[in-house]
């Protein structure tokens, strides 16, 4: 008919989005305790102890456990960018008790063949194994570590800009999500309601 082209901007329905599921201090306590092998319960605890992301924990080597200033080196994590986690003093001493036993010649938790890391796969497989052994129904695969680890941090009252750093985010957006797996930390604020003085009488 000799007009344009008509265009239509058709909006795209907004993603879902879930939130995890998040394991209490006593599930993580009973995953740890049924994991399969001594290597995998550590390499759980060292995931959960310094809130490490799956392919990060299975690059460590004996080297990046600095003892000096109680941290880990992280290199080429996500980004990929260099960055410290967390080295706590149980953390460091249950590493230098396996360590005893299993010394390997690089990688802190080696794979089949010795101058190979764990895969990510087996050690997601680690986990599920241990979620089984320990009964945990709740969704999630290994990365459930590290939420579990910002929230409970947070529940137990460490400020929004340390969880930031010790996850290597970014940005502060992406940890403030944390917030919404907290509720004990947010219920200990309590509500602007509890601060008023005096309270009308209920009407009629």
């Amino acid at each position: 008919m000799g007009r344009a082209r008509a265009d239509f901007a058709i909006p795209a329905p907004r993603p879902s989005h879930q939130q995890p599921e998040v394991l209490s201090r006593q599930e993580v306590a009973r995953l740890l305790a049924h994991a399969e092998h001594r290597r995998d319960r550590m390499l759980l605890t060292t995931t959960y102890a310094a809130g490490l992301r799956v392919s990060e924990v299975v690059g460590l080597q004996a080297a990046h456990v600095d003892s000096e200033r109680m941290v880990l080196r992280i290199e080429q994590g996500k980004g990929p960018r260099d960055r410290y986690a967390l080295l706590s003093e149980r953390l460091l001493a249950d590493l230098r008790a396996y360590w005893r036993v299993f010394r390997a010649a690089l990688w802190l938790f080696p794979g089949q063949r010795p101058d190979q890391p764990m895969s990510a796969r087996s050690a997601s497989r680690a986990y599920h194994v241990a979620k089984a052994r320990a009964g945990i129904t709740k969704r999630g695969g290994i990365h459930s570590l590290r939420h579990a680890f910002a929230t409970h941090l947070i529940e137990a009252g460490v400020d929004l800009c340390t969880v930031q750093c010790l996850l290597g985010h970014r940005h502060i957006e992406t940890t403030t999500r944390y917030l919404h797996l907290a509720p004990p930390a947010l219920a200990r604020r309590g509500s602007p309601c509890d601060l008023l003085d005096f309270l009308p009488p209920p009407p009629r």
